[in-house]
């Protein structure tokens, strides 16, 4: 098959407007912002005078020629990966159709129409503002109420019209490749490979589709065979002829998951022969592994975890949206540096959250590179649809194209059907009618199934997140399938909460924090906006509220901070606290619950938010707390103290227990020894009872815990305990807990200082230092450890980006 790619020479316009340069891959607003003709919609409140621009249909043209190979195929297909959203298109003025969906590939037999010289093709995107608006006076069909009015009417990123994260602000664009396709005789439609493991060999089954009828007549479907040609990951080359059913690779190297082992991929070859000459070529990358959720029934109702090549995976991950409000700026290199931050902090899953839109290709393959298993939702999110025949069919074919497209990838872990709505439809929220409850069940349990079931059979389908499996039956039960846990944060729960309830799979549960300065910086430089209830940063905050609900849980947690910078540090230091209570526990009790996925890994623009790394990519104490308790090897404390009880200290016979119990979680495949211990300490860091060292064996894929320590004597308000595990004589995992709340607790001056020595920074402290924070002058150092605590020792830190200058520290000594 011949291609050529139209990436170059394409002008853009509003309608009626003079044209101007445009990009292909890419969209209306970043077109106009390259060129001078709108604001930036992210700073101040631009996103007010962004939006309106939508209201207007936009142009894009390009005059192109092609070759004479091209012309002399027997078929000319126009291919469009990616329209977004409702679209018409011409060629020679000749109009070929109509696009109405983002998520979808659209094709156009052009072989009539196209020419040797100076075609015109335009495409015509109509506004999407118009169209939802006209949709929903139609029918009233009802969603999140963070979105505007009628988004569910158009299968278009759903948090383009707003999120409690993201900005009313709905671009459009030809935001994928534009090809030209010549073919001759056939072409691949489908090549689909199913994997048989068994000791010390892996069969793959293939099912090729050559698309034949539309491209040639009867005499030539004889002549049609295809080979393979596998290329092992050690460059190792197989070639198979005449059509091979089936082929077995011997002693298979297998692909795992982050900590489980590497990620070998082996390379598959397909090419299609027509009359012995070669007609079409597809060529991708696999893993050999099997994936599936491990479900079985057990003491505590019913397990939910993923199983790779046999073995049951602690889920470790976040959640993650689309990575720009303006998908332009979207890049292979932008998703590898932020997915590599995923590995750095020890993840081994993420969830592509169903609000948003299928991620391009390069996305998987990173996945893939990485041992990230992706939780991968439908686009659908938090909202009812109406199932008329027309949508039927469009999500239908959706659903056929992004299967087909993402169904190869060895991070595959799971299909999804929807974010949160079988739980909000059994709830009743914005149903209007049964029949929408209706839809639901044919959408999801019926409609999704069968596709899968022609396109993707060997990968697990999950009706929704959250869910038990289907039908209503207590979609967001704490002791089957998965949970969207929010009571702490929405529900204004302690964080101790988590310790209630032991989720067979959490996956979403978040704090907010908000941003760095210099983040903040990138939307306001106004020194009246840096206030967390000034408009601007309350037009930077879309949970209604929640900049007051950070400052309610601040309150409970630690002393006033008194200045801007201070509070943006007390803010993440709680992110980070709030998460680890969740994590911790849910680590502890390995087993019964097997996933903590994070709400949410990243950000779409600068904004005050759930993220763990925000737009900009700086990391938030979260990030670093996470590389923490995603470790393999990690140690964690079960205390009781003031943070676990409801405390009242003013109440007469006011008293609580004081102790901590130890625990040792081991996600790794193999046994592990370490060494275990922990001490008692003043508030100079001073060792008032050494709890001694205890050498600790770790079965594979298991927490221990140690005996409870009852501390009945402990001075809540000067004297705390620091823990560690060290193996082969290092320090691997450690951390620190007191009783008091961590505002009353009386820090001594821990005189922090730092000296820089090569790639490591060593920071020094004269007393106990809790959360201590290293930032330079951008505030953009990623280092190996931050936000860590110190006990009147020194700790190096290796820099992994950003450059030591300006460099600056403080602790939890320094909120006041």
């Amino acid at each position: 098959m011949v291609k050529q790619i139209l990436n170059k020479n394409w002008r853009m316009r509003r309608t009626g407007e003079p044209d101007q340069p445009a990009v292909v891959p890419g969209t209306v607003y970043t077109d106009l912002l390259r060129n001078g003709n709108m604001e930036d919609p992210f700073w101040r409140d631009n996103e007010i005078r962004a939006l309106p621009l939508m209201e207007d249909d936009y142009e894009y043209e390009v005059c192109f020629d092609v070759g004479d190979e091209l012309l002399e195929q027997d078929r000319v297909l126009l291919h469009f990966d990616g329209l977004d959203t409702i679209a018409d298109i011409y060629l020679n003025q000749e109009h070929l159709g109509n696009a109405y969906n983002m998520h979808r590939i659209w094709e156009y037999d052009v072989t009539e129409s196209i020419k040797e010289k100076e075609n015109v093709l335009r495409v015509v995107l109509h506004s999407p503002l118009k169209y939802i608006r006209e949709e929903f006076a139609k029918c009233r069909t009802l969603g999140s109420e963070d979105a505007m009015d009628g988004f569910v009417h158009i299968r278009k990123a759903h948090c383009m019209f707003g999120w409690d994260w993201g900005a009313h602000l709905p671009d459009a664009g030809i935001f994928r490749p534009v090809s030209l396709f010549g073919v001759k005789k056939a072409r691949l439609g489908s090549v689909y490979i199913r994997q048989e493991h068994s000791r010390e060999r892996v069969t793959l089954r293939l099912e090729v589709d050559p698309e034949m009828e539309t491209f040639c007549d009867e005499r030539l479907v004889k002549g049609v065979h295809y080979e393979v040609e596998i290329t092992a990951p050690d460059g190792t080359i197989r070639n198979y002829t005449d059509s091979p059913k089936e082929i077995h690779i011997e002693n298979p190297m297998l692909w795992w998951p982050n900590g489980y082992g590497e990620q070998p991929l082996y390379t598959v070859k397909v090419t299609l022969y027509a009359d012995g000459e070669p007609a079409d070529t597809w060529e991708r990358r696999i893993g050999l592994r099997t994936m599936t959720m491990r479900i079985e029934k057990d003491e505590w109702g019913e397990s939910f975890a993923h199983e790779v090549n046999g073995v049951a995976i602690f889920a470790m991950g976040a959640d993650y949206i689309p990575e720009d409000h303006l998908l332009g700026r979207v890049t292979p290199e932008t998703t590898r540096k932020l997915l590599s931050q995923c590995v750095a902090a020890n993840y081994n899953a993420v969830r592509v959250w169903g609000g948003g839109y299928y991620p391009e290709d390069w996305f998987y393959d990173i996945c893939d590179e990485l041992g990230l298993i992706v939780w991968q939702d439908f686009m659908f999110a938090c909202a009812v649809y109406e199932l008329t025949p027309e949508f039927k069919t469009n999500i239908r074919q959706e659903f056929i194209d992004n299967i087909k497209r993402l169904r190869h990838h060895a991070s595959l872990g799971l299909w999804c059907g929807n974010n949160e709505m079988e739980m909000f439809v059994d709830q009743g929220e914005w149903v209007s009618k049964k029949t929408e409850v209706r839809d639901y069940v044919i959408m999801y349990e019926q409609l999704i199934p069968e596709v899968l079931e022609q396109y993707d059979p060997q990968t697990f389908y999950w009706p929704a997140s959250p869910s038990s499996g289907g039908a209503f039956d207590e979609p967001n039960s704490p002791d089957r399938g998965d949970v969207h846990y929010w009571d702490v944060w929405h529900g204004n729960k302690p964080f101790s909460d988590y310790r209630k309830y032991y989720f067979r799979y959490a996956s979403e549960f978040g704090f907010q924090s908000f941003p760095s300065r210099k983040t903040i910086e990138t939307f306001t430089d106004d020194p009246k906006d840096m206030n967390i209830f000034s408009y601007i940063m309350e037009k930077h905050q879309r949970n209604n509220g929640a900049n007051g609900k950070i400052m309610n849980y601040l309150q409970r947690t630690y002393l006033y901070p008194t200045d801007f910078g201070t509070l943006i540090y007390a803010s993440q230091l709680l992110q980070a606290d709030a998460i680890r209570y969740g994590v911790e526990h849910f680590r502890r009790n390995r087993g019964r619950c097997m996933g903590a996925i994070v709400w949410q890994l990243n950000d779409c623009w600068p904004v005050i938010s759930w993220s763990s790394v925000d737009y900009c990519g700086r990391w938030k104490a979260l990030h670093y707390a996470e590389k923490r308790f995603f470790a393999p090897l990690m140690i964690s404390c079960q205390e009781e103290s003031m943070m676990t009880q409801k405390a009242d200290m003013n109440r007469e016979h006011f008293t609580f227990e004081k102790s901590v119990r130890l625990n040792v979680a081991n996600e790794t495949r193999e046994e592990q020894v370490v060494e275990v211990s922990w001490a008692l300490r003043n508030a100079k860091a001073q060792v008032l009872r050494d709890g001694g060292t205890k050498e600790l064996r770790v079965p594979a894929l298991t927490s221990v815990w140690l005996d409870k320590v009852m501390l009945p004597d402990v001075d809540i308000f000067s004297e705390y305990v620091s823990y560690e595990i060290r193996q082969d004589g290092r320090v691997i995992s450690d951390g620190t807990v007191i009783f008091s709340y961590p505002k009353y607790f009386r820090y001594e001056d821990p005189k922090l200082s730092f000296r820089v020595e090569g790639d490591e920074i060593v920071v020094a402290a004269g007393a106990y230092a809790k959360s201590v924070e290293i930032l330079n002058e951008q505030e953009d150092l990623i280092l190996s450890d931050n936000y860590f605590d110190l006990n009147g020792d020194e700790r190096r830190v290796k820099i992994l980006a950003g450059e030591a200058e300006g460099i600056r520290l403080r602790s939890v000594y320094d909120i006041r």
